[in-house]
């Protein structure tokens, strides 16, 4: 097996030959062996284990036994305890999610303070086939069915192609020592069961099962991969980047069939899951929104915008008299000059003295109107942005200029009526937008 593992570490994880890095270890078998194996091809690492206080004296008892195991392999031991109980009773989780949410918080921490290359795992192949299952029997779609990942940016797991039984194997050859959590025998939980009950008649079923299962899911992965490749292909063809907006047509989606097939790998990766809510998104009217946690879909007219959840912001921005230039929220220039200039959408001329100092930019407010220049009249602004056809996402971006309540310009797209330069002025105010 040390052969086949330094093997697969060539192949599949070089860096881990030049780079130190962090091993996960419980005590349990898989993660003991693991650190064994990467002690013996002298690889340069340390050792992390998390207590977690749920099984009282037996989870001192396994952190201490991984502490001699760190001084038996003269390697640098990382231990931390939670309170896991706690944790599950503020944050209304299991507690395996708590436990995998604090170590996996603390292993990136660690990898972090001490610029390492990534944490290795001890997931092995009958762990991949239970995950499997696991998700086979909640629902999935392809994605569930590939099973745990060997690498993510987070982490490596270099025993995937190895079984329960060659790793227990190995450890008793070599006399390797590790610790049993009396849990895992217990089938109240879903994963336990599948271990003890389902898996073991499954392979009954062939002698071979778990290797043809390890074929099958790298069939999958490569079929997933050509997937993926068509998706770049289709997301380059379908999204249209605007201003930090993606912009993709209604008609063009239309046509492709199964269409919540190809909604779901379009729009997936942004967080998406309401799928259906997502294709009524495609005749609804406009404004109409889907919300993911870190994104939003938004139909606008023909098209649907993607753009990415930011914090709402309803601060104004003050502007003094004497200030020549801002940078935040937009990049502005005011100038004292002594006659009009061209005016276009990122330069207007105003009659200074009308103005009222400090001057405030903001975003839109429910019932602002404002005098277009070179129109008669006022206008309401949620008229004049559907006039010039704003997106949903931009009439939120739209940044207004105002002296005290009046808009002064509809910053890039309309100056106000009210103050512009007469014949007789003496006092003009040259306002542009820096690039």
């Amino acid at each position: 097996m040390l052969k086949e593992f330094k093997n697969h570490i060539k192949a599949h994880f070089p860096l881990l030959l030049q780079r130190p890095f962090l091993v996960a270890c419980s005590g349990g078998v898989d993660s003991v062996v693991l650190a064994h194996l990467c002690a013996a091809l002298q690889l340069d690492f340390s050792i992390a284990h998390c207590n977690f206080k749920l099984r009282d004296a037996a989870s001192d008892a396994d952190e201490e036994f991984v502490r001699q195991m760190a001084l038996q392999l003269q390697k640098k031991i990382y231990v931390t305890n939670f309170n896991t109980v706690g944790y599950v009773a503020k944050n209304k989780v299991s507690i395996q999610m708590a436990a995998r949410d604090l170590r996996y918080s603390w292993f990136a921490k660690l990898v972090k303070e001490n610029n390492l290359e990534t944490v290795l795992t001890g997931h092995q192949a009958d762990d991949n086939l239970e995950t499997f299952l696991i998700n086979l029997s909640r629902g999935t779609g392809v994605g569930g069915l590939l099973g745990i990942p060997s690498k993510t940016s987070a982490l490596a797991r270099p025993l995937l192609p190895f079984t329960r039984d060659e790793i227990e194997d190995f450890a008793k050859q070599n006399n390797i020592k590790w610790r049993e959590d009396k849990s895992n025998k217990e089938t109240k939980y879903l994963r336990n069961r599948i271990r003890h009950k389902i898996v073991p008649e499954l392979k009954e079923l062939h002698p071979t099962f778990l290797q043809n299962f390890n074929n099958t899911q790298a069939y999958l992965q490569e079929t997933s991969v050509l997937a993926e490749d068509y998706i770049k292909l289709l997301k380059n063809k379908l999204f249209v980047r605007k201003n930090g907006v993606i912009e993709v047509s209604v008609s063009k989606l239309l046509t492709y069939k199964p269409l919540k097939t190809y909604l779901y790998a379009l729009f997936s990766s942004y967080g998406f899951t309401e799928w259906q809510d997502v294709a009524n998104l495609l005749t609804a009217m406009s404004g109409k929104q889907v919300l993911s946690r870190t994104h939003r879909l938004v139909k606008n007219r023909e098209n649907l915008l993607l753009q990415e959840l930011k914090e709402a912001n309803s601060d104004v921005y003050l502007v003094n008299k004497d200030q020549e230039t801002i940078s935040y929220p937009i990049k502005l220039h005011f100038q004292n000059v002594s006659e009009i200039g061209i005016t276009n959408d990122t330069t207007i001329y105003v009659d200074k003295s009308k103005l009222k100092f400090p001057l405030v930019l903001r975003k839109r407010e429910e019932g602002d109107v404002f005098y277009p220049f070179g129109q008669n009249g006022k206008k309401k602004l949620s008229k004049f942005y559907k006039d010039i056809k704003l997106s949903v996402v931009a009439k939120e971006e739209q940044w207004l200029l105002c002296s005290e309540s009046n808009i002064v310009w509809v910053v890039g797209k309309r100056a106000d009526n009210r103050f512009k330069v007469n014949t007789d002025c003496a006092n003009i105010l040259k306002i542009s937008i820096l690039q």
